[in-house]
């Protein structure tokens, strides 16, 4: 028997629930039901998106494959990303049983300095357009993902993209999100050409449902499988003929068309940028967290912060606090406030000076000592970085930088204004999408790609929209010495896949979008399933609260002290208490997500699927 609470789902009375039972005959209500398999699961952000990976499982495709041919599917539908964003990933490879690390996030151009930007008035780099753009990293990543660990070839991977990109018919979300951007859009000829279909109409977007042709990307996706067929028949290896279609993109025709598209909007990226630009294959980030070791990607991405939360918790009852009363939420709120502030402090690029303290951040006596500064009755909303240093057997250089840090009034944002508040939680949560699949072989991919999103600017005319990763550096030390932007740097992202691993098996692959939202959401999503025994399909839909007291990795990187999202179904109590403790509290209906993941039930040899309540968010098992 599962000990749950019975009633988290069907009426959301996020409060001091009893533990009830659950049985497996009589499970608790959800709005969707749960997936489940035996030989393979394909969970993405889009529908068609799904069914690319089911086809490919079908064709005898791993999990790898599989993944692939959901990332070619997502990009070719935009709206939440395009081919020039970026990809991150964690895999599990059975062969080995160890999880490898996907480091496929571009980097600053040639030119890209603080003083650049400065200049023009900045005082972070844009939210859009093509200054806002990182080299682009998905294409590279897809690539040697499937070259690496993949089983098929790229002609085949690629195919479902290829059809959508022939004309598929395009979703309202999608459709809208051009609409509602089309100004901008206009601005940009390559972008106006693809997504404005009835210029000078009242609607100038595709309607939903209309059938979306991308001539210029489908040429960009024939070329490089043009090289890979080329290739092999020179007599090129599977992986060989991959990476000349690696190599075509970052250094041939596809590259000098790219740079040429980019160059003639302002854009900074040379062709040097893209031909030195390379994927990483790193070995992830890890804690461990009551017997699950849990990995994520390093410090160019926030999700050590969640490694970091799930240290201080571990010094705390969770369980006996009850799920979402108000001493749980306060005691998670305060543990990821401290967490977040390291994040942004300490988090950047560790391929650049100066050197990230990763060691100290992650110990678990620095974790006991901050654990340690949550007042128990009160918000704490001037928490700040700690100090890592010591734990690494080290002075921090930067400690007069820390002393001054986080007083600058212009990022306390102020609530109030509707239209200044619809535009600030728009930042905070921007949308990417994750790619979760699994097969019975053992392979477990994990992906949370984004960039080049609607309204994105297309860069001549390979059908590529532009990264807007840009925008996540700082132009000053004061805010983060390791996240200022320079040429070949890549910015700290919030892209967070999530593994879990139990007993050296693949526990839990899980991953969410929403920009700053991902990793405080994946750790609650985390918690209900190991605290509070929910099945993976309720642990999705949950509620959840957010935290608003860091700094967003968006626009002008502000910050709301003590500002909290609960959900609607929040009881009248627990907002007073909430209020009384110094909170600043606002509602949303839906809390929880959008998180996808698979859960691997050992006992019966099967793949429990959850994908939450909340957006397109799909997935098939078979």
């Amino acid at each position: 028997m599962r000990k749950i609470f019975m009633l988290v789902c069907s009426i959301m009375a996020c409060a001091q629930l009893s533990h009830a039972q659950s049985f497996n005959n009589f499970p608790v209500s959800t709005q969707k039901p749960p997936l489940h398999g035996r030989h393979w699961m394909a969970i993405t952000g889009k529908p068609l998106a799904a069914t690319a990976g089911a086809m490919i499982f079908q064709q005898g495709g791993n999990a790898v494959d599989a993944s692939c041919a959901m990332l070619a599917a997502t990009c070719t539908m935009w709206d939440v990303l395009s081919w020039g964003g970026e990809t991150q990933a964690l895999i599990y490879n059975p062969k080995t049983k160890k999880v490898i690390a996907i480091n496929a996030l571009g980097v600053a151009p040639t030119g890209a300095t603080p003083e650049f930007f400065k200049r023009k008035g900045m005082q972070y780099p844009p939210e859009w357009g093509p200054l806002a753009a990182v080299t682009p990293g998905t294409p590279g990543g897809l690539l040697t993902m499937l070259a690496e660990w993949g089983t098929m070839s790229l002609k085949d991977v690629l195919a479902p993209a290829m059809q959508m990109a022939e004309g598929y018919p395009i979703e309202a979300q999608t459709a809208n999100s051009i609409e509602r951007g089309k100004e901008r859009i206009k601005e940009w000829p390559y972008s106006k050409k693809v997504f404005l279909t009835h210029l000078g109409e009242s609607r100038e977007a595709p309607n939903a449902g209309e059938i979306f042709v991308q001539k210029d990307l489908l040429e960009t996706l024939r070329k490089m499988v043009e090289a890979e067929q080329q290739a092999l028949k020179k007599g090129k290896s599977r992986k060989e003929a991959i990476y000349a279609a690696y190599d075509r993109f970052y250094k041939g025709d596809i590259a000098k068309e790219f740079v040429r598209g980019s160059k003639e909007q302002g854009g900074l990226i040379t062709e040097q940028d893209l031909a030195r630009w390379q994927v990483k294959i790193e070995e992830p980030l890890m804690t461990s967290y009551r017997g699950i070791d849990v990995y994520k990607l390093q410090t160019w991405t926030q999700g050590p912060a969640m490694l970091q939360t799930l240290n201080i918790l571990e010094n705390f009852d969770l369980k006996s606090m009850g799920y979402n009363s108000t001493r749980y939420i306060h005691t998670l709120y305060q543990a990821m406030n401290l967490a977040f502030a390291d994040r942004d402090f300490y988090y950047g690029d560790p391929a650049f000076a100066p050197e990230e303290p990763i060691r100290g951040l992650l110990s678990k006596e620095y974790a006991l000592e901050r654990s340690k500064q949550i007042n128990p009755d009160m918000n704490n909303p001037k928490a700040a970085p700690g100090d890592p240093y010591p734990y690494e057997g080290k002075e921090n250089p930067y400690k007069g930088l820390l002393q001054s840090w986080g007083n600058a009034q212009s990022q306390l944002y102020q609530p109030g204004n509707p239209a200044a508040d619809e535009e600030f939680y728009a930042r905070f949560q921007a949308g990417t999408t994750t790619v979760e699949a699994a097969d019975k072989e053992g392979w477990v991919v994990s992906i949370t790609p984004s960039g080049g999103w609607v309204p994105a600017c297309i860069a001549g005319n390979t059908g590529i929209g532009m990264s807007q990763r840009m925008q996540s550096f700082v132009l000053d030390e004061k805010e983060n010495p390791f996240n200022v932007v320079a040429p070949g740097k890549r910015p700290r992202v919030t892209l967070t896949p999530s593994l879990a691993l139990k007993d050296g098996r693949p526990f839990l692959s899980f991953a969410k979008q929403a920009g700053d939202e991902q990793d405080q959401l994946l750790l609650q999503f985390f918690l209900n399933m190991v605290e509070f025994n929910m099945t993976v399909q309720e642990a999705t839909e949950a509620p959840s609260f957010k935290t608003q007291q860091m700094y967003t990795s968006f626009g002008e990187h502000e910050k709301i002290p003590g500002g909290l999202i609960l959900n609607s179904a929040m009881p009248p109590w627990s907002r007073k208490e909430l209020a009384r403790m110094g909170y600043s509290i606002s509602y949303q209906d839906r809390t929880s997500g959008p998180v996808n993941a698979i859960w691997f039930d050992w006992e019966h040899g099967t793949f429990w699927g959850g994908s939450s309540n909340h957006g397109e968010d799909y997935g098939i098992g078979w």
